[in-house]
């Protein structure tokens, strides 16, 4: 990607995508980040990214600002900062809306907003993005190739789906951690060894995610094509079925999305 692209916050995610862009081909010398804290930018520096302590330092001549920071201080940050208003600002801070992002940067500032999930620390996220009116294609096609550096990407056209992709691909991996974590205890109590039951879980998961990704067959036809009449797979089903494990889910994911309105209304105040 041929533009100069500013992180305000050197966390987690945003080493991910920093390093996710040069692993695409983008110049370090091109990337710069901005934190408070010297360590966090260290390993950056030492990549050859250009680092500061000071955001509006960080921002001076770039095409792309990427808002990394904690919800709790993102308008107090970017308040701070002097935008241009041909700049493009991408936020990833969960639960801040585009008004607040607005109110906060310019009225007329091209943002877009992400949604990006924690596997993206391996290069395997998924991030849902909005963009605004002031977002031109050209902008869009640049936040597209940011986030897709860590995994892949799509776009909503109402700013409330967010909170729908939130539910099942921001707090997503909790959800599959969890059922890892019910199926390693079972192995244990079945008699294997924890690091055999971790093993057979965890291969297992991926085996089952890789397949799902590769196959034309819908998950529910793969689920279909496991389970032999009377057989080992049914039985269990019927056991999750009878304890109405698919309605838990369905309802755990519309909880998610509503605590994610809830947060965005209390970050907004």
């Amino acid at each position: 990607m041929h533009k100069k692209v500013a992180f305000i916050g050197a966390g987690n995610m945003a080493k991910a995508l920093i390093h996710g862009l040069m692993e695409a081909g983008t110049n370090a010398a091109d990337l710069c980040a901005a934190d408070i804290s010297e360590s966090q930018l260290a390993p950056l520096a030492t990549a050859g990214v250009r680092t500061s302590l000071d955001n509006q330092s960080a921002i001076t001549d770039s095409d792309v600002i990427v808002l990394a920071v904690k919800p709790q201080v993102l308008a107090d940050t970017v308040s701070a900062l002097r935008l241009d208003a041909t700049q493009l600002v991408v936020s990833i801070a969960a639960g801040i809306s585009m008004d607040t992002l607005q109110a906060v940067t310019g009225p007329s500032q091209p943002i877009v907003r992400c949604m990006p999930n924690t596997p993206a620390l391996v290069g395997a996220g998924m991030a849902g993005l909005y963009a605004n009116t002031h977002a031109l294609p050209s902008h869009r096609d640049v936040a597209q190739t940011l986030l897709a550096a860590a995994g892949e990407v799509v776009w909503v056209e109402q700013e409330h789906l967010l909170d729908s992709v939130t539910a099942v691909s921001g707090s997503g991996p909790a959800y599959f951690f969890y059922l890892m974590e019910a199926m390693i205890r079972a192995g244990v109590e079945l008699g294997l060894s924890e690091a055999a039951a971790t093993s057979l879980t965890l291969q297992t998961a991926y085996g089952a995610a890789k397949l799902a990704q590769s196959s034309e067959e819908v998950p529910a036809q793969l689920r279909k094509n496991v389970t032999s009449p009377g057989g080992t797979t049914e039985r269990a089903l019927d056991i999750m079925n009878e304890a109405g494990v698919a309605d838990a889910i369905v309802r755990a994911l519309h909880g998610a999305a509503q605590r994610s309105t809830e947060l965005a209304e209390e970050f907004g105040r």
